[in-house]
């Protein structure tokens, strides 16, 4: 893949497509160039579509891999990190998911056709029809207290509010900046930061009211993916063009020092609030860097993993990070404690870009 994206406006090449589609959209783009190419096969390698038809059997602490080009949602048992049954059939070109673990819901944003598909994490199963959103949802997150899905529609500038008790869209969506890749919520705080990728901001909505609260916040070029340590009050933006991550003071939404530097075209971050470490997925170099979350200092080397890691989730429990390598089409599992990749790449579907863990 191309390791040095370019370092200004996001360009077609960098847009994260399905490889058998042409693009819906046009306008998004932001994804290091050969995604689209990396793979081709429609249905992982010993998957038959007889096979894929069923629903894989429901597992404790599972894990839940979006991939991009099957159309589809893999589960791993991170007790055994097996993957466990067949894939489930989700809508168009899915590119993110969320989870409301107290409603046993998963939430799956599909690019391709303006949707979120809704899973019983009970069943494994996809329950009532797909929830019409936006244009191009990009980022989806969950307000669990406030029973609420935000999610990030690339190509609208906009964010759709789901009820998660009801699964219907609430009010009109919320107007945000240019081409939101990222949302995260803070839930102590009220807020919900959204990472605008073609404008370098972050926009801070609050979630009582669903309403824009401040200025946007000037961060790097091309702040894509979002993350936030409660905690430590912090959010942890991912600016892919600049090859490091901002830092926002989450209760004045204040810049917090300089960018940190990481590795090459960094997408995906993820915190472990118990070890106050951010580990952050980079797409150009197939690594994975580690922030120091109270000191906002990279610690130690960079992690070697798959190629083009994408996204990134932790299990704070099992002292585990699991990395979604879209050109390899599996997941590299670290151990937190040693920051050691363990074990061997879990195969799952083609071009998996998102990951929840719960």
């Amino acid at each position: 893949m191309n390791s040095n994206p370019d370092q200004s406006t996001p360009s077609p090449e960098r847009r994260m497509n399905k490889a058998s589609k042409q693009p819906r959209h046009t306008r998004r783009v932001w994804v290091a160039g050969a995604l689209a190419a990396l793979c081709t096969t429609l249905l992982p390698a010993g998957i038959s579509e007889a096979a894929a038809a069923q629903h894989p059997p429901v597992c404790d602490d599972p894990a839940y891999v979006v991939n991009l080009n099957d159309d589809n949602v893999s589960v791993i048992n991170t007790q055994t990190n097996q993957v466990v049954g067949s894939p489930i059939g989700v809508g168009d070109a899915p590119v993110a998911i969320a989870v409301d673990t107290a409603r046993r819901r998963a939430y799956v944003a599909n690019s391709g056709d303006d949707t979120v598909s809704v899973i019983d994490t009970a069943t494994n199963q996809v329950v009532g029809s797909p929830i019409n959103v936006g244009d191009d949802p990009f980022a989806v997150a969950v307000d669990q207290p406030r029973a609420r899905a935000y999610v990030a529609n690339a190509n609208d500038d906009t964010v759709t509010v789901i009820d998660t008790r009801t699964n219907q869209v609430v009010g009109s969506s919320i107007p945000v900046g240019d081409g939101p890749d990222g949302i995260a919520v803070d839930t102590a705080r009220r807020r919900a930061y959204v990472a605008n990728g073609f404008d370098g901001t972050v926009t801070v909505i609050n979630t009582v009211t669903n309403q824009p609260v401040g200025s946007p916040i000037g961060v790097g070029s091309g702040p894509v993916r979002v993350a936030v340590d409660q905690p430590r009050a912090r959010a942890y933006v991912t600016n892919i063009n600049d090859d490091n991550v901002s830092v926002i003071n989450t209760v004045t939404n204040q810049l917090v020092g300089s960018p940190v530097g990481v590795g090459d075209a960094p997408i995906g971050v993820a915190v472990d609030q118990s070890r106050a470490r951010a580990y952050v997925a980079n797409a150009g170099d197939d690594t994975v860097s580690v922030i120091d979350t109270r000191t906002n200092q990279v610690v130690g080397s960079p992690i070697g993993v798959g190629d083009t890691p994408f996204a990134v989730a932790v299990d704070q429990p099992s002292a585990r990070a699991y990395v979604t390598n879209s050109g390899d089409d599996n997941v590299s599992v670290i151990d937190t404690r040693t920051n050691q990749v363990v074990g061997s790449p879990i195969g799952v579907g083609d071009n998996p870009v998102a990951i929840v863990v719960f």
